[in-house]
């Protein structure tokens, strides 16, 4: 089967709202290709190279491709080339988008397939939790918790800094007892880590429908269907459901116009978790949840990105 590979250009910060986007509209893959990554891979001491292309650290481009059926593409690309533009018109005062310049061409499925599933291994995140692609084979210590995914769905493997931070805080306040509440799940990475860990329960919701679709296939083959809620809202409806840790790792914009809203999902005494942020939206951040009577319990950050958990 032929697909059409759209290759867009953005920047580092701006990769996984390209990304984000590029999902709704293919099931096929979408695949980041940042020289930071690779930087950051040669200055690991765990790792050893025999050889790295020196072309590959060259420039500044972050290349996001997505892999669209090649009898949809003449409709499917002008419709993702309107959306990003939006992005970038909403987007530009936090982010720095890039050229958002794209290219096309056409390439045989199983060459793609192929090279993008090999992308993925096993991510230790914590102490507890690992991440593993759906088709990978990983024997787990005793102390660990496998979490696998169908990676070619929605957003959220556990490799951008964003999700990793909210599993390591999630891991320092979940209890037995704990109900969690994951606003903007993609692949329901975060819920259903959740519930590995020991939590009671977890209700997750997106407003993507891949994203739903995606969250409840994980939830099944990770065995925890019965724990876990999946539901397609933009927050939950009901003040009634209530989560002892709320989780958000969205974008600082959309974070600051549901901070009036969030806390009535929040058990008193609970813990907001929230990620998604960049330095120069930091402060705006915090004061939209200082202003719902939420006090700051933990800052972290990696890379370019903060997660931070608030106290209710």
């Amino acid at each position: 089967m032929k697909f059409t590979e759209l290759t867009i250009h953005t920047s580092s910060e701006a990769s996984e709202l390209v990304a984000d986007v590029l999902w709704r509209y293919t099931n096929y893959g979408v695949a980041i290709s940042d020289v930071k990554d690779v930087i950051a891979l040669q200055r690991n001491k765990a790792m050893y190279w025999d050889y790295i292309d020196e072309n590959l650290t060259i420039g500044g481009d972050v290349l996001v491709k997505a892999f669209i059926a090649l009898d949809e593409a003449a409709e499917t690309v002008p419709e993702i080339r309107a959306d990003l533009e939006a992005l970038k018109e909403n987007g530009a005062a936090y982010f720095s988008f890039g050229t958002l310049e794209s290219t096309q061409r056409t390439v045989e499925g199983d060459d793609w397939l192929g090279i993008w599933r090999k992308h993925f291994r096993p991510i230790h995140i914590g102490e507890k939790i690992v991440v593993c692609p759906e088709w990978i084979s990983y024997e787990k210590q005793p102390f660990e918790q496998v979490v696998k995914l169908d990676s070619n769905m929605a957003f959220g493997t556990g490799e951008h800094e964003t999700t990793a931070m909210c599993l390591k805080l999630l891991q320092q306040y979940l209890t037995p007892d704990s109900v969690c509440v994951d606003v903007g799940c993609g692949s329901g990475i975060l819920g259903i880590s959740a519930v590995k860990l020991g939590a009671k329960f977890a209700y997750l919701t997106d407003i993507d429908d891949i994203a739903v679709k995606s969250a409840t296939h994980n939830a099944q083959i990770n065995g925890v269907s019965e724990k876990v809620k999946v539901a397609r809202a933009d927050l939950l409806d009901s003040a009634e459901i209530k989560g002892d840790i709320l989780l958000a790792n969205i974008t600082a914009e959309i974070l600051c116009r549901l901070a009036p809203s969030i806390p009535k999902n929040l058990k008193n005494g609970g813990t907001l978790i929230l990620s998604g942020i960049i330095e120069s939206r930091l402060n705006v951040v915090y004061e939209a949840y200082k202003a719902q009577g939420l006090i700051p319990d933990k800052e972290i950050r990696e890379g370019e990105w903060y997660a931070l958990s608030f106290k209710l």
